[in-house]
């Protein structure tokens, strides 16, 4: 085929494409431009778009906790398997604002524990679960676990599950509208980007100026959502914190809960050099700060000793990975 030739056939198919692509555009933006026209009222819409967010949220949320729990239920703890881990878990929930939650024992790989649900309390839902690791019954002691077990019920107590699937699905559906609203414009930018390069005869081209408009509005787009993932990564990060507050209010042991955080951030920090990354681990890189569901166990540590500082006479907290202590006083007794 000669070149003129080529020329041609491209430039057919870059038109035929461009026609396609405009061809759909014009089909959604009359299907918005009819759902707007049969709109109710603004307040009413807004109301309505709410509704969906958060209902659309908290099914999720609800169907996922519910299949956790399910898949948990071989790993229920009786009472008489662990009665002291029960009063424990007794006498705390008597004092937070929580039901008092199913308790379940697995093998992870690392040592962990975690809340699944709410505290039962609010509209009348059914409590949750506490999640416990196995190996946390071997590392910790007994008032370093129950200041684990309080951390978990204080998430429970505040309902934190469901705050942050909340944020999570309020954050997407805004993200997501906006997508719709701009799938025509995005449609026709990469028909004409497309039929651009065809009609020029490099076909693979995508540096032209309707390429680059395309891009930066995918681009707008994609900020939008990772927006939206920091926003709820940094909720969560701020219930982290919460949580500890919390626990150490209500076993009056600060150092407990950071002693404890110290052994499962030791347990859980790669041992040789191609260990994979814990999720405990240290970062210095500012994005997986930023998108780290957890702060830093340094500074939970550090905000644990200040507050048994203002207390009064605080024991001695480990050293971490570095070998480095991160607070002073007195040796345990």
């Amino acid at each position: 085929m000669s070149r003129l030739a080529f020329r041609a056939a491209a430039a057919l198919v870059g038109v035929a494409l461009l026609a396609a692509y405009l061809t759909a555009a014009l089909f959604v933006a009359d299907a918005l431009r009819f759902l707007w026209a049969v709109r109710p009222d603004l307040p009413v819409l807004l109301a309505l778009l709410a509704a969906v967010a958060v209902g659309s949220a908290s099914l999720s949320y609800r169907i996922g906790t519910a299949q956790v729990l399910a898949s948990l239920e071989g790993d229920r703890v009786p009472r008489e398997r662990a009665p002291d881990l029960h009063r424990r878990v007794d006498a705390l929930a008597a004092r937070m604002e929580v039901d008092r939650p199913t308790l379940y024992v697995t093998d992870a790989r690392t040592p962990n524990a975690f809340a699944v649900g709410g505290s039962g309390r609010s509209g009348g839902g059914k409590a949750g679960g506490m999640v416990v690791d196995r190996s946390l019954f071997r590392l910790l002691t007994a008032r370093e676990l129950e200041a684990i077990v309080a951390h978990e019920l204080a998430h429970l107590e505040g309902n934190d599950g469901f705050a942050v699937a909340m944020a999570d699905g309020v954050g997407r559906t805004v993200v997501g509208i906006a997508t719709v609203i701009a799938l025509p414009a995005l449609l026709a930018l990469s028909g004409l980007a497309t039929a651009s390069a065809w009609i020029r005869g490099r076909p693979g081209d995508r540096s032209g100026p309707f390429a680059r408009l395309h891009r930066a509005l995918s681009e707008a787009l994609f900020a939008g959502f990772v927006l939206a993932t920091l926003l709820t990564r940094s909720r969560s990060r701020r219930q982290e914190f919460a949580a500890d507050d919390r626990a150490a209010e209500v076993t009056g042991d600060p150092i407990a809960l950071a002693r404890a955080l110290r052994r499962i951030e030791r347990a859980t920090d790669p041992t040789w050099p191609f260990a994979p990354r814990s999720t405990h681990g240290r970062t210095e890189d500012p994005a997986e700060r930023w998108l780290s569901t957890h702060p830093s166990t340094d500074e939970r540590v550090e905000r644990l000793r200040r507050r048994a500082e203002s207390q009064g006479p605080t024991r001695r907290i480990p050293a971490g990975p570095s070998g480095r202590t991160t607070g002073r006083g007195r040796s345990p007794r």
